[in-house]
């Protein structure tokens, strides 16, 4: 009889193991981002891969972001058990097509500010996730070009006006620049035609350098926007390590791959039946300067050892 039972339990298992369920996680990401291989890293060091427990669907095609909106309800009829965007566009249009759905937002600067949750302890509703604080270092970097520029007086912005957050990092931009005696000139761009006739802009301001608000498109056109900079002899500052990378001067934020690393542990306590409401959204603890002295070198510019000494990455 007990070897009778053994033999029964076999298959019990095998079938239970068949039958075990398969997580469709929706994502408003790049799938050609190189902080993904982070997030799906995380999420296999908790025990979902893709294709056995985990099914994830990536509808966002390189490059674009041209219908957040529709891309938000198809993943909402595809009936998705939860769903990961990145950055503020994304994740609006994700709350305005569910209200049900867990929604796990990374990149988002001010989720307060942009009316997402209601606030950063209790989020209520179904969103949460990790914030970069991108609002509140916005006049840091300003600051950055300040010290590597000393007689700087004149700096061109760069931003999408169709993020919600760009609004809030130029005020706060605005306000560094009159405590540091710049003038600022805002140049706006959402589409790779339009960061050409940006730069084209930016050519008859005379500024002495450029800041670029954070913003999920300004990554995905890295190199173009770095180019530019370069042609126009413009030394840049960022939010991205990714932008400094791809030749611009500088950038300071915190780094992309610890917060999708981050998004991974909200999808694993979703799963495991947590409330995005109940989750306090998570803020980045540590913040990365990268310094580019290629670059530095091509645009004549000397960086201070007080700046480099500070430095967490120096480009070579």
């Amino acid at each position: 009889m007990v070897l009778g039972a053994s033999v029964l339990t076999v298959p019990r298992a095998l079938l239970a193991q068949q039958q075990q369920r398969i997580y469709r996680i929706g994502m408003l990401v790049p799938a050609n981002l190189a902080p993904m291989e982070a997030f799906t890293q995380g999420l296999r060091e908790l025990g979902y891969v893709d294709g056995r427990n985990i099914a994830i669907e990536n509808p966002w095609v390189e490059g674009t972001r041209e219908g957040f909106d529709d891309l938000a309800v198809d993943l909402v009829r595809s009936k998705v058990d939860l769903i990961v965007t990145w950055g503020t566009p994304a994740t609006k249009a994700a709350k305005q097509a569910t209200s049900t759905i867990p929604v796990i937002m990374v990149g988002v600067g001010d989720p307060v500010g942009a009316g997402l949750v209601a606030s950063l302890a209790r989020p209520g509703g179904n969103i949460t996730g990790v914030t970069n604080l991108d609002v509140g270092l916005a006049a840091k970097r300003l600051e950055l070009l300040k010290e590597v520029l000393p007689k700087l007086t004149r700096v061109v912005v760069l931003r999408n006006p169709t993020n919600p957050s760009g609004v809030l990092q130029f005020a706060e931009t605005q306000a560094a620049a009159r405590s540091l005696g710049m003038a600022l000139q805002l140049v706006d761009a959402r589409s790779p035609k339009e960061i050409e006739g940006a730069f084209a802009a930016m050519a008859k301001t005379r500024a002495g350098a450029l800041t670029v608000l954070a913003d999920p498109l300004f990554i995905s056109w890295q190199k173009q926007i770095a180019n530019l900079a370069m042609t126009g002899r413009l030394p840049s500052v960022f939010a991205r390590r990714e932008n400094a990378e791809a030749g611009g001067l500088m950038s300071y934020g915190p780094n992309l791959t610890d917060l999708f690393r981050q998004a991974a542990t909200y999808v694993d306590k979703i799963l495991k039946g947590a409330k995005p409401g109940d989750l306090p959204i998570e803020q980045p603890t540590r913040f990365y300067l990268v310094i580019n002295s290629k670059t530095a070198k091509a645009l004549g510019i000397k960086i201070p050892q007080s700046v480099l000494l500070r430095a967490d990455k120096v480009i070579e």
